[in-house]
């Protein structure tokens, strides 16, 4: 018999039992998801079906058939006796081994000394043991002619778990067999049989996040059979692999000329790129710029295809050289379309091109509407081949192993067809380069493999320019201002009208007496501003300020009408947020925020995403904040109950206020600000707390002014709550005034008396 220990990592499951770490069988629940855990799940099942057993729902009682049998076959005698089981195992199940048989009659008598220990009698144990021995001859015969191997034999079991039931698992367990329970619904249900987690382990891992919707292992075991289909769809496999953007440096235009050969060491791969640069960084070079890399890249004896505006549709002649015929399924269909793809004489090419093109036709398959019939999916895949036809022969005549053509399009794809089409080729030894000037053109394009470039300033360009004559020149005095421009804007201390894209905050410690003093104060004269070439850093203020200077109510009132400046935000209100009122964005929170990330490119190409309007770099310093408040487990449940959910779906719901006051946001100029005013008992939300701390980091000064001096915040933080400071005495039941009416100007019999 072996004993219980719990893996280091799960492909430990897969290692044969004299090399683990500990020499012992695994038995854990699995209640949570993420790419890792569903590749695991994957090979264990696959290894479970060829030596082990599966169990999808929960594992049915011996029918009244299966006993009555039993008892034909071996009486109804019974004794709580280790003897006797080994004695009736030789006679129910005579293919053990002698080894298998005492191992598996040691677990059974051990279980059923538990329950007799646990104030059970001889006939509740009589129908445990007539349970197990049904179990082990009608669901779990081949596993205990499979113990005492090397490679224990395996069970994954995903249905409602009994005390029975686990009580044959345990035993099973014990008698060296590794077990993964599926926990779907959680682990509550496990718990009320096995409390103190005393027959198996619970997996825990960082980041891991409620199995979808639907999940199960008939689930799994479609997936496994869609993967074999597959790879008969494949033929022969790849012998390289596509390896895109990874070894990029970021600077697209310099890596794209890098030799091929250069890019990476791993003979087994091809390093290709696959990026999309929005809008331009200088309107007057763009064109020469694009020229240049053309011109460069030809000049290295790359294969070059260029395309201006869109992708030139099919003709008739080009459809007609495509083989095809009538298909009765989407497998048949893809087999006899591939079939064209044999052009491709290259015996290491062609299985590359086969592979993405059937990816790519079985992804588009699996999206499809419901009328988006096998016609129509015949349709896109052989206006994909022609394509493929038209261009072979401009980007792989004469292909070499290491070869890397380049396709550049300017504009954008304009529909589905054409994004499929440079999705295809970027799984191929190609640079998919895709240039959209124009930023008031939308490129319908999207794939997780595409890096992104986004520049602020927008231009029309009708061609992609291959020819002299389309270049435009500088002047000497445009050269001159481009010079004094960087003179004047680096290390100077002067700063041009939004001169950095990217800011972080840091939370300044002051006295109270200094809030009033840098509250209207630009940032780039606080205390801490720095800036180097990529980023500011913004000294912000975060603060409570509770009770009242020496009871003075007037002064107070007249104190917050001066912080009340042209790019400060009053809230009066508690709480902020009415958390009654719908949020567009909920629905979508576990969509935008997976395995610790948030899912940017998914995020802004969402049809519900609130803020495109916004300047991009606008988007992406809010998106980073976002994932700073998260990755910081400032408020309080993030990362235990599902907080940190409500802060993506709060953070993408803010209000056209702060809205606008970002947008118009120059991180060295002063700051906008929130000053909340709360005179009550009242306690702020959840979402007040995230909205708080999120502005904060995003580089707002928010203060808060409590005259009671109760805690109406602080309980929704983990950490960094707002700074508190003590004013004075605690006065109650304040009525906030009109502070349209209040005045901060003194008269000059308070000025000369030092009244005001």
């Amino acid at each position: 018999m072996l004993p219980r220990v719990h893996p280091t990592q799960l492909n430990d499951y897969f290692t044969e039992l004299s090399r683990r770490p500990q020499k012992g069988v695994y038995f854990c629940r699995i209640g949570g998801y993420n790419e890792q855990i569903h590749a695991f799940l994957l090979q264990y099942y696959q290894t479970a079906r060829a030596r082990g057993v599966v169990i999808a729902g929960r594992l049915p009682n011996p029918d009244n058939q299966n006993i009555a049998y039993y008892n034909e076959i071996m009486g109804s005698a019974f004794q709580a006796d280790l003897n006797f089981i080994q004695t009736r195992l030789a006679k129910w199940l005579p293919r053990m081994t002698p080894g298998q048989r005492d191992n598996v009659a040691r677990s059974i008598y051990d279980t059923l000394m538990e329950l007799r220990r646990a104030g059970k009698n001889d006939n509740i144990l009589q129908n445990a043991y007539v349970k197990f021995m049904c179990w082990l001859y009608y669901r779990f015969e081949r596993i205990v002619g499979l113990l005492g191997q090397e490679s224990l034999p395996k069970i994954i079991y995903d249905g409602d778990l009994g005390l029975y039931e686990l009580l044959i698992l345990r035993t099973l367990s014990t008698a060296g067999c590794d077990i993964v329970l599926l926990q779907l619904k959680g682990d509550a249900a496990y718990q009320k049989v096995d409390p103190q987690s005393r027959w198996s382990s619970a997996w825990q891992q960082p980041g891991l996040q409620p199995f979808p919707q639907g999940y199960s292992l008939t689930g799994l075991g479609k997936e496994i059979q869609e993967a074999a289909s597959r790879e008969r769809l494949y033929g022969s496999a790849p012998k390289l692999m596509n390896c895109t953007n990874a070894w990029i440096s970021g600077k697209i235009l310099e890596d794209i000329r890098r030799d091929s050969r250069a890019r990476g060491e791993d003979k087994s791969l091809f390093y290709n790129c696959f990026c999309r640069m929005s809008g331009v960084e200088d309107k007057v070079t763009y064109a020469n710029d694009l020229y240049q890399l053309q011109a460069d890249l030809k000049a290295a004896g790359r294969k070059v295809v260029i395309c201006s505006g869109s992708i030139p549709p099919p003709d008739n002649g080009e459809v007609g050289q495509i083989q095809r015929g009538t298909y009765r399924d989407l497998n048949q269909m893809l087999m006899g379309l591939s079939a064209n793809l044999r052009s491709f004489a290259n015996e290491i090419l062609r299985p590359i091109v086969t592979k993405a093109f059937v990816d790519l036709m079985l992804e588009a398959a699996k999206g499809a509407g419901p009328a988006d019939s096998l016609g129509r999916q015949t349709t896109r895949a052989v206006n994909l081949l022609c394509w493929i036809k038209r261009y072979q022969g401009k980007l792989f005549s004469g292909w070499r192993g290491g070869d890397v053509a380049a396709f550049l399009y300017l504009g954008g794809c304009r529909n589905d067809n054409e994004a499929l089409f440079l999705r295809f080729l970027a799984r191929l030894p190609v640079d998919v380069m895709i240039f959209c000037p124009d930023l008031s053109k939308t490129c319908v394009l999207q794939d997780p493999l595409l890096y992104e470039v986004h520049y602020t300033a927008s231009l029309a360009l009708a061609a992609y320019p291959e020819e002299r004559s389309q270049m435009r020149g500088t002047t000497a005095a445009y050269q001159a201002e481009r010079e004094l421009d960087t003179i004047l804007y680096q290390d100077s201390g002067i700063y041009r009208n939004q001169q950095y894209a990217r800011a972080e905050a840091l939370t300044l410690e002051t006295t109270y007496e200094e809030i009033a003093i840098y509250w209207d104060q630009e940032l780039s004269y606080r205390p801490n501003f720095a800036t180097d070439p990529q980023k500011v850093t913004m000294p912000v203020l975060f603060a409570k300020a509770s009770g009242v200077a020496k009871s003075k109510v007037q002064d107070y009132w007249v104190g917050i009408k001066k912080l009340l400046t042209e790019n400060t935000i009053l809230v009066t209100q508690v709480p902020w947020v009415d958390t009654t009122e719908y949020n567009p964005m909920k629905p979508f929170a576990t969509e935008f925020f997976r395995n610790g990330k948030l899912q940017r490119d998914k995020i802004k190409a969402h049809k519900a995403y609130p803020y495109g309007f916004l300047r991009e770099a606008v988007q992406d310093h809010l998106l980073d904040k976002l994932q700073l408040l998260i990755d910081s487990s400032r408020i309080k449940g993030t990362f235990t109950n599902g907080t940190e959910y409500t802060i993506v779906s709060t953070v993408l719901n803010l209000d056209k206020n702060v809205l606008r006051l970002l947008q118009s946001f120059d991180f060295t100029k002063k700051n906008p600000k929130i000053l909340f005013l709360n005179t009550g008992e009242a306690m702020y939300a959840l979402e007040d707390a995230i909205r708080a701390a999120f502005l904060s980091l995003a580089g707002f000064d928010v203060l808060f002014f409590v005259p009671t001096g109760y805690q109406c915040i602080e309980q929704h933080f983990a950490k960094y709550p707002p700074a508190e400071h003590i004013c004075g005495a605690f006065l109650y039941d304040l009525q906030v005034p009109d502070f349209s009416r209040i005045s901060t100007q003194t008269s000059f019999l308070d000025r000369l008396f030092g009244r005001g």
